[in-house]
């Protein structure tokens, strides 16, 4: 039997996850402060700990630089799960602790199982049908592609829809603009919104209003979108359409109709680290 400690306030959320990792070789213990945590691993062993880190007694920082510390608890390995978004000087405090970092959203439940079922390295297999099939779902997502925003310009909803098909399973939030005005208004708003940043734009050539190309030339003449990855995506695929889009401004370029693993692997390459 393996055995989880849930560190999280909320009772609610608490019962979640304890429902969630429960299997029939898995038992959890759930507890809402710091202090009954210590308490737990100073009387018990655990297989892994999943630590929120807004907790009433103490925040999960402390409590995680306490547990280091300090020889008298059992220190396991630590998943944290919480809704904040982290700086990245938190980000790295906490690498020096935990394995891994969940920031809880609709897809993260499949990753806090998968994470699980790895540090208690049970066999996918042997677990429930609904397990197996959430950790599936969390390994066809992409960690490139996690949380990142793109921004798809395209006016004709079919290829809209099969591009958001391609992204969103991966793990990428995805905006859409139907022309090249509605895409210069959508980085404009960004901007002032650090939560809503857009990190790659998939821009088509040919559409009304203003066309990809001219869309490509203002975005670039902006210098706050300079480094900003572009890949521009047409039908036509003319010798000189290459030229012509790199000339406007750029990074990349695919034809239609569009080789997802082509395409995949352009996004990886181009997505900002």
């Amino acid at each position: 039997m393996r055995r989880v400690l849930i560190v999280e306030d909320d009772t609610v959320q608490r019962e979640a996850v304890s429902k969630l990792l429960s299997s029939g070789d898995v038992e959890t213990v759930g507890v809402g402060t710091a202090a009954e945590c210590l308490e737990q691993l100073a009387q018990n062993t655990f297989d892994c700990m999943v630590l929120d880190l807004s907790l009433p007694d103490a925040s999960g920082f402390s409590l995680l630089e306490t547990l280091s510390q300090d020889g008298r608890h059992a220190f396991p390995p630590v998943i944290v799960y919480t809704g904040h978004d982290l700086s990245p000087e938190d980000e790295q405090r906490l690498r020096r602790y935990s394995s891994s970092i969940i920031i809880k959203g609709a897809k993260s439940p499949e990753r806090l199982l998968d994470e699980v079922s790895l540090f208690l390295h049970q066999v996918v297999a042997e677990l429930p049908p609904e397990q197996q099939k959430m950790i599936q779902t969390a390994r066809n997502r992409d960690a490139m592609l996690e949380g990142r925003r793109v921004l798809i310009v395209e006016d004709d909803i079919r290829n809209v829809y099969s591009l958001t098909s391609v992204l969103e399973p991966r793990g990428a939030t995805v905006q859409i603009a139907r022309n090249g005005q509605e895409a210069i208004d959508a980085l404009a708003k960004s901007a002032g919104d650090p939560s809503n940043v857009i990190d790659l734009v998939l821009m088509d050539v040919m559409m009304p209003v203003l066309d990809g190309l001219e869309a490509t030339r203002r975005i670039r003449a902006d210098a706050r979108w300079a480094r900003l990855p572009i890949l521009m995506l047409t039908a036509k695929a003319m010798p000189d359409d290459q030229e012509r889009c790199i000339a406007a401004g750029a990074n990349d370029y695919m034809a239609k109709p569009l080789d997802v693993d082509k395409l995949l692997s352009l996004v990886r390459v181009w997505m900002p680290r």
